[in-house]
C-alpha cells in the first residue's frame, strides 16, 4: 500500500513531507535520505520492512514536496536535527525510533545520534555510507594513508563549493551524466532539478567548517556502520574507523556501490532487521 502523507513544521517554520507506511503497532523506523534523493529512495525498502515497523519517510529540507529555504545557512545540520525532532515528535512522541539512513541522510543522523539530548529517542542507528563531518575532521588529521585516499574520493565535495558552476552543471544536463557514469547507474526519474540543486547548500554549509573545527561528538546509541566495498564516494576507514566515537558498534563491509538502498534494497531491510533485532536481544 503506499504511505500516507503529512506534513511536520520545523522550528524555523520550514514545512517538511512526511509518509507514513502505517503499522501502528509496530516499532518507529524513521528513513533519512542523502543528496539529492528524496523520500522515494526508501519506497523499495519500507515496502520490504512494512510488516516488521512503521516505516517513516520525510523529504529533507530542499527535496521533494518540502519547503526549499534559499539561504545556505538554513541547511547547517542544526537545523536539519530540528527537522528531524519535528518529525519524530509528530510519528512517535512516546517512545524511541529506529533510525535508517544514506549518505547525506546519515551525515545528518551523526548529529543527531550524537546529541546529548536526542539519544534516548533512538534505538538505533543503521548508517549506509555516510560519516559522522565531526568524526571526518578528526580522521582527515591524521595525514596517514587512509586519509589521503579518502581526500582523493572527495573531490566532488570540493567541486560543490565552486560558484555557480555545479548549478550549472545540473541544469545542463552534464553534471548527470558524469555521476552516473561515475556510479555505473541509470538515471533516477524521481528527481527533480530542485533536488539536485538545493541540495549543494548542504555542502557549503557544512563541510568546511565542520572539518575544520571538529567536536567530540559521541554516543552510546547502537550503532550498525554498513560500507558498500565499491563506494566510489566514501572510502570504508572513513565509515568504520569511529569506535572511539560510538563504543556500541558493528561493522558491515558489502558487495556494493554508493546507492545501495536503491540498488539492493532487499539486502538493506535484512541488515536493518539483523541489526534492531540485536539491539533487542541486548535490551532483554
Amino acid at each position: 500500500m503506499p504511505p500516507s502523507k503529512s506534513t511536520a513544521t520545523s522550528r524555523d517554520g520550514t514545512t517538511l513531507a512526511v509518509y507514513t507506511y502505517n503499522n501502528a503497532a509496530a516499532p518507529v523506523l524513521v528513513c533519512v535520505h542523502g543528496y539529492p534523493d528524496n523520500a522515494s529512495l526508501w519506497e523499495p525498502v519500507a515496502e520490504l520492512l512494512a510488516d516488521d515497523f512503521q516505516v517513516v519517510t520525510y523529504d529533507v529540507r530542499g527535496a521533494g514536496d518540502s519547503d526549499h529555504p534559499t539561504s545556505t545557512a538554513a541547511y547547517a545540520l542544526d537545523r536539519l536535527q530540528e527537522d528531524f525532532r519535528a518529525v519524530i515528535d509528530q510519528v512517535s512522541p512516546d517512545r524511541p525510533v529506529h533510525v535508517l539512513a544514506h549518505d547525506w541522510g546519515s551525515i545528518q543522523a551523526w548529529h543527531f545520534v550524537t546529541a546529548p539530548d536526542l539519544q534516548p529517542r533512538i534505538a538505533s542507528f543503521t548508517s549506509i555510507s555516510g560519516p559522522s563531518l565531526d568524526h571526518a575532521g578528526y580522521f582527515l588529521r591524521k595525514r596517514s594513508l587512509a586519509a589521503l585516499w579518502q581526500l582523493l574520493h572527495s573531490w566532488y565535495i570540493f567541486y560543490f563549493h565552486l560558484p555557480w558552476l555545479p548549478e550549472l552543471g545540473w541544469r545542463k544536463g552534464w553534471a548527470h551524466r558524469a555521476f552516473n557514469r561515475l556510479e555505473k547507474q541509470q538515471p533516477d526519474d524521481n528527481r527533480s532539478l530542485g533536488d539536485y540543486v538545493n541540495g549543494i547548500k548542504l555542502y557549503r554549509a557544512n563541510v568546511i567548517p565542520r572539518l575544520l573545527r571538529p567536536a567530540q561528538r559521541r554516543t552510546d546509541v547502537p550503532v550498525l556502520a554498513v560500507s558498500p566495498d565499491a563506494d566510489p564516494f566514501v572510502t570504508t576507514p572513513l565509515q568504520t574507523d569511529i569506535a572511539r566515537w560510538a563504543p556500541n558498534l558493528t561493522v558491515k563491509v558489502i558487495r556494493g556501490g554508493h546507492w545501495m538502498p536503491r540498488n539492493d534494497p532487499g539486502l538493506v531491510a535484512q541488515l536493518v532487521l539483523q541489526h534492531t533485532r540485536q539491539v533487542a536481544r541486548w535490551g532483554t
